[in-house]
């Protein structure tokens, strides 16, 4: 027995789990600090010397890869618990990403309600949707990307939102599968950048399955409403829903990726009776 009472070929594993607790919450401490204040000292970069001596000092006390728990303080996200990179992740704690979307679920969505998240990323919009459908409604939330499943699980888990459908798969015009390319995480630490590509010339380009949305809801509750982030797919997304427009008539809320794009989605929403409108420069909504 050691001076602890703990048997002694088991003190230094005892000793482990206390640092790594430890060492844990540390992290989860300055990690909440740089949600807070991380704008606030940026404008240090600035200065000669003194910013180059504090972005390598923040680096060295939190490393890029340390991921916290936070609650969304505003927003239709309030209250919610979300795992974060602290360096990228204000905007979340905040409650202040894409506040045109937020607007457009808290006015669509309401008790009972299906709703389609398609590109999912980490689930903010899934959770914000989720509680507006309340128990009776129902989340599907589409996402291929390996490490943004892993955050979208645990955030679904942590906030106790049993009505959540996670989809392992990429939307396209037809079932099957599709490449889809990784973004670095030097360019994005949500992996929110990945897309299908044509080759796999490609750096981190894997096989991931697909499915169209007419085929997914055959055995599943059509959708009232339809948010989609899909980096560039978003044309092969509703050529294969044409079944869905025709006979469900979902509002569509769609991050757009050039003016060709917009144009063709414009013509097939309109060729279904749609209204269509620009909510801003990459982004716009069809309402039957």
């Amino acid at each position: 027995m050691n001076e602890r009472g703990v048997p002694g070929p088991y003190f230094w594993l005892w000793n482990s789990n206390w640092e790594r607790n430890w060492v844990r919450q540390a992290y989860e401490l300055l990690g909440q600090f740089f949600l807070r204040f991380l704008s606030r000292l940026s404008g240090l970069r600035r200065v000669p010397v003194l910013g180059r001596m504090t972005h390598w000092l923040s680096y060295k006390i939190l490393p890029p890869e340390i991921l916290v728990w936070t609650q969304v303080q505003r927003g239709g996200g309030q209250g919610l618990w979300i795992k974060v990179y602290p360096r990228t992740g204000s905007c979340y704690y905040r409650g202040s990403i894409e506040p045109e979307v937020q607007w457009l679920l808290r006015e669509h969505l309401s008790p009972g309600m299906v709703f389609y998240d398609i590109g999912a990323n980490i689930g903010f919009f899934t959770m914000v949707a989720a509680r507006l459908v309340g128990d009776k409604g129902k989340v599907f939330a589409f996402e291929p990307e390996e490490e943004a499943l892993r955050r979208l699980r645990k955030n679904v888990e942590r906030n106790g939102l049993t009505n959540v459908s996670v989809v392992e798969t990429a939307v396209w015009s037809t079932a099957g599968s599709v490449l889809f390319s990784r973004c670095d995480f030097r360019f994005s630490t949500d992996r929110g950048l990945g897309k299908i590509v044509s080759s796999a010339a490609e750096a981190n380009t894997i096989l991931v399955p697909s499915i169209s949305l007419d085929y997914f809801a055959i055995n599943a509750s059509a959708p009232h409403l339809i948010k989609c982030d899909v980096e560039g797919a978003e044309v092969e997304v509703f050529r294969g829903a044409v079944n869905l427009l025709a006979q469900y008539k979902p509002i569509v809320i769609c991050e757009m990726h050039s003016s060709d794009k917009i144009s063709v989605l414009r013509e097939l929403f309109e060729g279904f009776g749609y209204q269509v409108r620009l909510l801003n420069d990459n982004r716009l909504v069809a309402r039957p």
